[in-house]
């Protein structure tokens, strides 16, 4: 389940803590575990997996979180997989470790890994969030936020896409608008 680390130090690990943590930004943080893992472990645990393989998986989960994608309106969604050997490993760091916001929503859904997310409070503070299996991550359109993955380099994920926010088509929603703000001192950014 998810951690959240405070600009004091403080780790807090109870969820509706957490959840009331993140509230302010409109962020949601909810735990599912249907089981759903159960039905493809070893597809969890590979590195690589064949487009068939992903396409089993995004699937096998819509099957189970048909409500989620209802709740956001997603219109598609895909498998985010990351491991040591991924191609793009170094640019989706490059590309998504610095804060930045986009002009639609981040929802998300962890099958395996884990991923942290820092996030800009109102106050200015900022706070690491650690995502693990079954954790569901909704972040609204503007808020500030960075991503990477934890050391372990082993994260899969199924994003979700909703319909495109005013002026973008549906996959520039995600684009990183880069802000600028330095992660803080008091947060330095495992890897």
């Amino acid at each position: 389940m998810a951690n959240l680390l405070l600009d004091d130090g403080t780790i807090e690990s109870d969820l509706d803590e957490i959840a009331r943590e993140l509230a302010p930004l409109g962020i949601q943080l909810k735990h599912y575990d249907p089981g759903t893992s159960l039905l493809f472990p070893n597809l969890l645990d590979q590195d690589v997996l064949t487009e068939a393989e992903k396409r089993y998986c995004v699937e096998l989960h819509n099957s189970v979180f048909e409500f989620l994608q209802q709740e956001n309106g997603a219109l598609w969604c895909d498998l985010l997989n990351v491991h040591p050997g991924s191609f793009n490993l170094h640019h989706l760091i490059a590309t998504y470790g610095r804060y930045h916001t986009h002009p639609a929503a981040e929802p998300l859904y962890v099958l395996s890994g884990e991923m942290i997310y820092g996030f800009v409070r109102l106050d200015g503070s900022q706070v690491q969030l650690l995502v693990q299996a079954q954790d569901y991550l909704y972040i609204p359109a503007g808020v500030e936020h960075w991503c990477s993955p934890t050391a372990s380099l082993n994260f899969k994920g199924v994003r979700y896409f909703a319909m495109p926010a005013a002026g973008c088509t549906n996959a520039e929603g995600w684009v990183p608008n880069y802000t600028g703000t330095q992660v803080s001192d008091a947060l330095q950014k495992p890897r």
